[in-house]
């Protein structure tokens, strides 16, 4: 295998708070960063993320374990002789420096001669589509250029790894989004590899190609973005990024790959076992999104229709490929793209159900009371303990 561009071996670090109480960040976490990859470190704050960024850049000694970067062991290097670059949150920017003078800042700490510092920033300034603002002061630029300056600044010195940290949190909405898709595009045409600190579960999976979701110091799976989403390891996962109805109930057995777990109510749900600490005869919950989630009336037409389909899997009987619950709509809210409907099962289920909008407004919504079936397909959800 390629050596990772970065590497974190079973990092540990601890800090001791203001009532002599030693408080671990870091949890034994071990990542591996491929070259050239964009990868994203999500989860809430004090999870752990910036303390595993600011140990990669230097900026904090591990507790135990190591950092390697492209295969080397880095412990001691001070963050100046790392070959990584750090843009914060506020930018950092030195406001008496011209925008160029700003960019140029870590070429002429390297001694770099002042006419190819000077070229080489204002091929950073194009780069992030910022020409001919060189002379400029930052407190002359909105927040947006604010930012394409300090990636500027940070690319210019051509670094190994690019790492970030909440770049894109002061912000306005509408400007990050726009900035994710930037940002997302720099990284493929510069081919840096990018480690990313984000609380923000929609920019991780709009940008990274792996994420690695972090809570209270651990990493609790690392992936690609549809799979962290599709099939989560953890309650907290399924919860963090997203939202997720959680059915909960036992484990009553193992069926292969399944779980079939028992709702209060005797009802039972088959549903792929993806935690590890799901146990048999233990409490666990059956967890689907909203927009798996597949909402017909039980009655009328559109109903005998259903139950005929529902009559015609493999082998003539009820489609084992599919799971149901029966309920009655009690809220009914439409949102534009969609209706999201919440449903009462019975017996403590909730379900919040997304269904897409393809008719005309409120001509396709089911209104409250309704009493309907919500089926989804096995694979679409998951058993977590």
């Amino acid at each position: 295998m390629a050596t990772p561009a970065v590497e974190v071996r079973r990092l540990t670090k601890e800090f001791v708070d203001r009532r002599g109480h030693v408080v671990r960040a870091v949890d034994d976490v071990s990542l591996a960063v491929r070259e050239g990859e964009f990868f994203a470190l999500l989860g809430p704050s004090g999870c752990g993320k910036t303390t595993t960024l600011r140990a990669i850049a230097g900026f904090e000694d591990p507790t135990s374990g190591e950092v390697l970067l492209r295969g080397r062991p880095v412990q001691g290097v001070p963050p100046f002789h790392r070959p990584v670059n750090t843009v914060f949150q506020d930018y950092a920017l030195f406001p008496h420096m011209t925008v160029r003078q700003n960019v140029m800042f870590g070429l002429r700490m390297a001694r770099v001669a002042a006419d190819e510092a000077r070229r080489r920033a204002d091929e950073a300034l194009d780069l992030v589509h910022l020409p001919g603002v060189g002379e400029r002061r930052p407190g002359q630029l909105s927040g947006g250029q604010r930012q394409r300056v300090a990636l500027a600044r940070a690319l210019v010195n051509r670094p190994a790894v690019l790492l970030l940290d909440e770049p894109l949190g002061a912000l306005d909405l509408k400007l990050r989004k726009a900035m994710q898709y930037e940002l997302k595009q720099l990284q493929q045409q510069v081919g840096i590899t990018f480690v990313y600190v984000t609380h923000d579960q929609e920019e991780a999976l709009t940008m990274a190609d792996r994420i690695a979701v972090m809570s209270a110091g651990k990493a609790l799976q690392v992936g690609p973005p549809d799979a962290v989403y599709e099939r989560p390891s953890s309650r907290f996962v399924a919860d963090f990024i997203g939202e997720t109805n959680f059915i909960d109930g036992v484990l009553e057995a193992r069926e292969g790959a399944l779980g079939i777990v028992r709702l209060a109510d005797g009802r039972t749900l088959r549903a792929p076992l993806r935690d590890p600490d799901a146990a048999v005869a233990g409490a666990v919950a059956v967890a689907v999104r909203p927009e798996k989630i597949d909402l017909a009336p039980t009655s009328g037409p559109a109903a005998q229709a259903r139950r005929d389909a529902a009559a015609s899997g493999p082998t003539g009987g009820p489609d084992m490929r599919l799971s149901e619950l029966r309920g009655r709509v009690v809220e009914a809210h439409y949102i534009g793209t969609d209706t999201r409907y919440r449903i009462d099962g019975g017996d403590g289920v909730a379900l919040v159900v997304r269904v897409q909008n393809q008719l005309a407004g409120f001509e396709g919504m089911l209104p409250r009371g309704t009493e309907v079936v919500a089926r989804w397909r096995v694979d679409h959800a998951s058993v977590l303990a």
